[in-house]
């Protein structure tokens, strides 16, 4: 069964770092097109990253210069690392993965960051 689950989330305060971690199971993880997304209360699901299974990256404007997505295909494991996180970073964080090809689709549940003093 194709899986994703996300981690890291947490509180953070104004200006500090969070590291949000997606680890794959029942794909093969090198054919998956990553991404973030996240949807705060009220609010429509954006997309804030994407990567590529080449490593082709793309942000948001709203983070860019301040995540950074990445992968570790030996790991299973697709990151976002955030710095200078905003009050308005504050939403619910989901990864999604998209296998090249043949379309499939998988979402993480998701994972709570709080940007707050």
């Amino acid at each position: 069964q194709v899986q994703l689950v996300e981690s890291g989330g947490g509180l953070a305060q104004p200006g500090g770092s969070l590291r949000l971690s997606c680890a794959a199971s029942g794909i093969i993880f090198s054919n998956f097109d990553m991404a973030w997304y996240r949807q705060a209360p009220g609010k429509e699901r954006d997309l804030v990253a994407t990567i590529t299974r080449l490593g082709t990256t793309n942000y948001a404007d709203s983070v860019k210069g301040r995540f950074t997505i990445s992968r570790e295909n030996a790991k299973n494991t697709a990151y976002l690392e955030m710095n200078m996180l905003k009050p308005e970073d504050t939403a619910v964080y989901y990864c999604k993965g998209t296998a090249r090809f043949s379309g499939v689709v998988a979402w993480g549940q998701g994972t709570q960051v709080t940007v707050s003093s």
